[in-house]
């Protein structure tokens, strides 16, 4: 039996519904449209689990509210539950009838210090402290959306557990926007304390709601979909002097903008662009106390961006020649440190050619949509250096809106359109029952 036949009659079973009639019937979207009737069932009570978590957001490694609902959620129905796990972290286990292989599905949990400015009746007025400073708290990322899709798959794979044909592992991730500094978190941390461990897991899956990518459409990529993320900082020691006499000293605040240019070039001149992607940013450059004297020191930091692991170590290289070398020919010094962050996210090629028929069978084979790669970053490519996954996009923007005029991620008047949630639930479970079968066929 191929995979769709044997997805289906665990589905026909969990239902109580004749197998013979739907086997006469040849219709393999019949189990599409069986996940699509208990996802309607259920999506009321996603909807206000995602509005409690966007009424009450959490920023990273501080999810403690948050976890404690996703928790006695999955203990309420059934589920094994560790929680504490890379300090906020929860994980359920929900353990099929059937043998088979151990499906890992990831949500991330934390929010944004943003202050919401979207006009939405369940809107966020929450305040905290984040780096010494009094900020608003909002999911300008869609993860309360995330938690909730995670929840209703739960809800349908549980009520089907007898049936299943292996095990699966929800994992609840905090701290996917970075933990705070001096702290560990996110995937990083929860793969190093054992989460594809124990039952040790064969794929992983994730996802994201995206502001501007229409309700009902998919968007995917095999191998890097979205980029590695390195972060630098670069020291540049001049020598003090008076303003009016710039020649008597070594001035850092023009060298930094030397290497600014020199940096840019890097990308614009010596990268194989053609290749893939690469983006090198500065954010943030600070030097000097007032107008008439030129500092001894400038800091700047920012953000490499690749696609390419093999290009990723190129621009390392290069950017610490330049900075270097561009400094000494100012008559300054300059340190480089880079630090690396996410690695790419990689969608593992032979199961995103695998799990694609069941993605068009899910959203229609018109709204999987291939597309570029982009220069965000996302921890769950930590979950896949350790085993094969697959991460897509699942649209959040309301039908006929221009995708240049809706709000993007991060930003105070983010939005998304609810019903776009119902695809995300039906993709995790059509994605865990056809992979189990699929491998239990083999």
């Amino acid at each position: 039996m191929n995979r769709t036949g044997t997805g289906l009659l665990i589905i026909i079973l969990f239902l109580g519904i004749q197998w013979p009639v739907l086997a006469q019937q040849g219709d393999p979207q019949k189990l599409y449209e069986e996940i699509d009737e208990q996802t309607d069932k259920i999506f009321d009570q996603v909807v206000d689990w995602r509005r409690h978590f966007h009424q009450n957001p959490e920023l990273s490694n501080r999810e403690e509210e948050t976890a404690k609902f996703i928790a006695d959620y999955l203990r309420d129905l059934g589920i094994k539950v560790e929680a504490g796990v890379a300090h906020t972290g929860v994980v359920g286990v929900l353990e099929g009838g059937k043998k088979g292989p151990v499906v890992g599905l990831r949500a991330d949990i934390d929010a944004l210090p943003v202050k919401e400015r979207a006009d939405v009746p369940f809107k966020s007025t929450k305040t905290t402290t984040y780096l010494g400073k009094e900020v608003g708290v909002s999911h300008a990322c869609g993860h309360d959306a995330h938690i909730a899709m995670l929840m209703g798959a739960a809800k349908i794979l549980s009520n089907m557990k007898e049936e299943l044909q292996g095990t699966v592992k929800f994992i609840f991730q905090p701290a996917e926007e970075g933990a705070p500094p001096g702290e560990e978190g996110g995937a990083e941390l929860m793969v190093k304390e054992g989460v594809l461990e124990d039952p040790d897991v064969d794929v992983v899956f994730g996802q994201h709601i995206n502001s501007q990518t229409e309700v009902g459409k998919i968007r995917y990529r095999p191998e890097g979909t979205m980029a590695a993320s390195d972060r630098f900082v670069i020291t540049v020691n001049g020598k003090q002097t008076h303003g009016s006499t710039p020649w008597t000293g070594v001035d850092p605040i023009v060298t930094s903008a030397k290497i600014i240019e020199g940096l840019q070039s890097i990308i614009s001149r010596q990268t194989e662009l053609t290749k893939a992607a690469a983006v090198i940013s500065v954010g943030k450059i600070e030097s000097g106390v007032r107008n008439n004297i030129i500092p001894e020191e400038a800091e700047m930091i920012g953000t490499i961006r690749t696609l390419d692991t093999g290009m990723q170590d190129i621009i390392h290289r290069k950017i610490r020649h330049v900075v270097t070398k561009t400094a000494e020919s100012m008559g300054a010094t300059a340190e480089v440190k880079i630090e690396e962050g996410y690695p790419v996210t990689y969608n593992d090629p032979e199961l995103t050619e695998q799990m694609l028929p069941t993605l068009q069978g899910i959203a229609g084979s018109d709204d999987v949509i291939l597309s570029d790669a982009i220069t965000g970053a996302e921890d769950f490519s930590f979950f896949q250096k350790e085993v094969p996954g697959l991460y897509w996009f699942v649209g959040g923007m309301p039908k006929g809106m221009n995708p240049a005029e809706a709000p993007p991620h991060h930003t105070p008047d983010f939005y998304i359109e609810e019903e776009g949630m119902k695809l995300g639930i039906k993709s995790m479970v059509g994605l865990t029952v056809d992979f189990m079968s699929d491998y239990n066929s083999q």
